[in-house]
C-alpha cells in the first residue's frame, strides 16, 4: 500500500470507488425520505436534528475512505474485502435510520454499530498503510489511534441519557473531525487535488440524481390524488430546472484550485457536509410541496415552501464559500450569496418552488456571462 503521486496525470476514480459511492445512495435516500415524513408530520425540529446527525455518519464515513483512497495505491483482494465490509456497514446503517427519527424514543443502536464497523475497517486500512511507508508511518498510526479512541466513545454514546444526547453527539462529532487535523501534522498524506475534487463532484451528482428520483417518484405517486395534473407537472418542471441549476452552479468553478494547501483542503472537505446534506434535503422539500398539494401535511403553505428553499439557500452559500468565491469576480461574489438569501422569499408566491427556480436560473445566466478562472467552468 504505497503512497500515490499527488501529481499523477490522468488520475480518475476507480471502479471500486464508484461502487462504494453507489452504496451510500441507499443511506442518503432513506435519510431524505425520513426527513420528508418528519417535516410533513409537523415534527420539523426533531426531524432536522435527526437528519443532520444521521447525515454526519454517512458523510464522514464516505469522506474518510475517499481521502484515504486518494493517497494510497493498492487494489489487491484484501483492500477490496475491507472496502466491501465498509459498504456492508453502510447498508446496515441505512436500516437503522428509521428508528433515529422516532420522535418519542429515537434509537441510535443500529446506526452507531454500523458506523463503528465502518470506522474499524478504516483502522485496518491505516495500520496496513503504516507498514508500507516509513515517512507516513507516524501519520497513519495517528489516524488509527485517533479513530479507535473515538469509536470507543461512540459505543458509550448509546448509554447517555436522552437529555444530553445532542450535546454528547456534538462533542464526539468534533472529536471525529479533529483526528485528521492532528494526524496530518506529522506528515501530510499525498492527496491528489484533481482526483479528490472529481470524487466530490461525482458524489454531488449522485445526491442530485437521488433528489430527482425521489421527487419524480413522489410526483408520479400523487397522480391519482389531484383533480388536475397541471400543478404536478409544474412542480416537476421547476424541480428539474432547480436541480439542473444546482448542478450548473456546482460545476462552474475549477474545484481543484480550492485545495492548494492543507488548510483549504480541510475547508473544502468539511464544508461539503452542507453541500451534500442540502442537496439531499432538497428532495424532501419537494415531497413536502406535493404533500401540501394533496392535503397530506399539517404544515402551513409558507412553511412548506421553505422546506425546499432553505436547502437550496444552504447549498448556494456552501458551494460559494468553498469553491466559487476565491476564483470569481465581484459580480459573481455578489450575485451568488444574494441569490441564496432571495430564495428564502419563495413563500411570497403561491406556486411552489417557482421563485426559487427563477432565482437559480438568474444565477446561472450570470455565471455563463462571467467565465471562471480557467475559462471552462469545469472541475479539473
Amino acid at each position: 500500500m504505497r503512497p500515490r503521486d499527488p501529481g499523477e496525470p490522468h488520475r480518475a476514480a476507480s471502479p471500486l470507488e464508484l461502487f462504494f459511492d453507489l452504496v451510500f445512495v441507499i443511506a442518503v435516500s432513506i435519510a431524505s425520505s425520513e426527513l420528508h415524513h418528519a417535516l410533513s408530520a409537523g415534527h420539523a425540529a426533531s426531524g432536522i436534528v435527526s437528519y443532520l446527525m444521521v447525515f454526519f455518519a454517512i458523510w464522514w464515513a464516505w469522506m474518510n475512505f475517499t481521502w484515504f483512497a486518494t493517497s494510497f495505491a493498492v487494489d489487491d483482494w484484501l483492500y477490496r474485502v475491507i472496502t466491501i465490509v465498509q459498504m456492508g456497514g453502510v447498508v446496515v446503517l441505512a436500516a437503522g435510520i428509521g428508528p433515529v427519527f422516532d420522535e418519542h424514543e429515537p434509537d441510535f443502536t443500529i446506526v452507531v454499530i454500523a458506523y463503528v464497523v465502518m470506522r474499524m475497517a478504516m483502522i485496518v486500512q491505516w495500520l496496513r498503510a503504516s507498514r508500507s511507508d516509513a515517512a507516513l508511518r507516524r501519520t497513519a498510526r495517528a489516524y488509527a489511534a485517533g479513530i479507535a479512541a473515538v469509536q470507543a466513545l461512540w459505543i458509550g454514546f448509546l448509554f447517555v441519557p436522552d437529555a444530553v444526547r445532542l450535546i454528547v453527539f456534538v462533542v464526539l462529532m468534533l472529536a471525529e473531525i479533529t483526528v485528521p487535523i492532528i494526524a496530518e501534522r506529522a506528515q501530510a498524506t499525498p492527496w491528489h487535488p484533481h482526483h479528490i475534487t472529481e470524487r466530490y463532484s461525482l458524489f454531488t451528482l449522485i445526491v442530485l440524481g437521488e433528489s430527482l428520483l425521489a421527487s419524480a417518484t413522489a410526483i408520479i405517486g400523487a397522480r391519482e390524488e389531484v383533480s388536475t395534473l397541471g400543478p404536478l407537472i409544474w412542480i416537476a418542471a421547476v424541480t428539474l430546472v432547480s436541480a439542473a441549476a444546482m448542478w450548473w452552479i456546482y460545476f462552474w468553478p475549477p474545484h481543484h484550485t480550492a485545495i492548494t494547501t492543507a488548510r483549504t483542503s480541510f475547508t473544502y472537505g468539511y464544508m461539503h457536509y452542507f453541500v451534500f446534506a442540502a442537496a439531499a434535503a432538497f428532495s424532501a422539500g419537494v415531497e413536502v410541496q406535493i404533500d401540501e398539494l394533496t392535503g397530506h401535511t399539517t404544515l402551513p403553505p409558507m412553511v412548506a415552501s421553505l422546506t425546499a428553499s432553505v436547502p437550496i439557500a444552504v447549498f448556494l452559500l456552501a458551494i460559494w464559500f468553498v469553491a466559487i468565491r476565491r476564483t470569481a469576480d465581484r459580480v459573481v461574489n455578489t450575485v451568488v450569496p444574494t441569490g441564496a438569501v432571495l430564495v428564502l422569499l419563495d413563500p411570497v408566491l403561491p406556486v411552489p418552488v417557482t421563485l426559487t427556480a427563477v432565482i437559480l436560473v438568474a444565477i446561472v445566466v450570470v455565471l455563463v456571462l462571467r467565465k471562471p478562472a480557467d475559462g471552462r467552468g469545469m472541475v479539473r
